[in-house]
């Protein structure tokens, strides 16, 4: 079966865009060939390939024509939209936040259901591989909830657990040791707001960036609140942090439970708090799958044949 579709001239070209990405990601995903002419896109390959093929492409010409930016990763957020008969639009559309004329909004449907879970509820787990937007979205929000006053601080932490590397062994004073593990909770703030108006929040305690162990004892009241890493959490470490918990407060828990730098023999706080709090009102659990990796689409690939791995070989961590 084949199906000639002629787009107007600027989806022509965003389609084509850098690389042919788009098109790659289409012929990859819809499994049918796709080829582009001038502003004539045909489709060609067996019935259904190309009906669904064609279905995304008329989503992806309105997210266009709508002002939408797109890349390969639009292509399986469009598809995942219609196969759960969602609206893809209300995906795009729901800008977290704006910084200096970009917007962070989802680009999967799980990113929309983490970011729709994160404003319900008040404590949330994020759960999932790398590169799926769990700490980013967060940060996100969090930034947005400060900034219209809906909490008074800001506070971000990890447990400074170590990957082949020990913390005695840094150069520098403990705060020193610690900005390796704290640098990518940085990284995400520099990229959502001034970098003058973040060290003015930093010197009046506004935003704090901080190792989980500085969270011991302290009751955190009208604050939205950021565990990153969580899988490298103890059981004890992860209900200490909960129970930091305060008025007016809003917590927001990450982790990749495949990558656990833990001692083998020691249990995943993580892990276990899934089983524990899972039917708690209030707490709201998204998990995140490969293909809601929004990196280059290798890191998608990679996180897969991982995880492959680990059920084939029965490695993967249980507690």
């Amino acid at each position: 079966m084949q199906d000639v579709v002629t787009v107007p001239n600027d989806v022509a070209a965003e389609l084509a865009g850098v690389g042919d990405g788009v098109l790659d990601s289409l012929r990859e995903r819809l499994g049918c060939s796709i080829s582009l002419r001038g502003n004539k896109l045909t489709l060609d390959g067996e019935g259904a390939r190309v009906a669904e093929a064609r279905a995304v492409v008329d989503e992806l010409v309105e997210l266009i024509g709508g002002g939408h930016a797109i890349g390969p990763d639009t292509v399986g957020a469009v598809a995942a939209a219609l196969d759960q008969a969602e609206n893809i639009r209300d995906v795009f559309e729901d800008v977290v936040w704006r910084h200096r004329g970009k917007k962070i909004a989802p680009k999967t449907i799980t990113q929309k259901r983490y970011v729709d879970a994160i404003r319900r509820s008040t404590v949330t787990f994020g759960v999932g591989p790398a590169g799926t937007g769990k700490t980013y979205l967060a940060i996100a929000l969090a930034v947005a909830a400060l900034t219209e006053k809906q909490v008074g601080r800001l506070i971000l932490t990890r447990p400074a657990v170590e990957a082949g590397e020990r913390l005695g062994f840094l150069p520098g004073d403990m705060l020193a040791k610690v900005d390796p593990y704290m640098r990518p909770l940085f990284d995400a703030l520099y990229d959502t707001m001034d970098a003058d108006r973040l060290n003015a929040y930093m010197e009046r305690g506004t935003i704090e960036v901080a190792p989980l162990a500085f969270m011991r004892g302290r009751t955190l009241n009208d604050s939205f609140i950021i565990l990153d890493e969580a899988q490298n959490t103890t059981p004890e470490q992860m209900q200490m942090f909960l129970t930091r918990l305060g008025f007016g407060s809003k917590v927001v828990v990450t982790g990749d439970i495949t990558q656990i730098d833990l001692p083998r023999e020691q249990a995943s706080g993580l892990i276990q708090v899934r089983d524990i709090l899972r039917d708690v009102d209030g707490i709201g659990f998204v998990e995140f799958g490969h293909e809601d990796v929004v990196r280059h689409k290798l890191v998608q690939r990679i996180v897969e044949a991982y995880k492959r791995h680990a059920e084939e070989t029965g490695t993967a961590r249980k507690k």
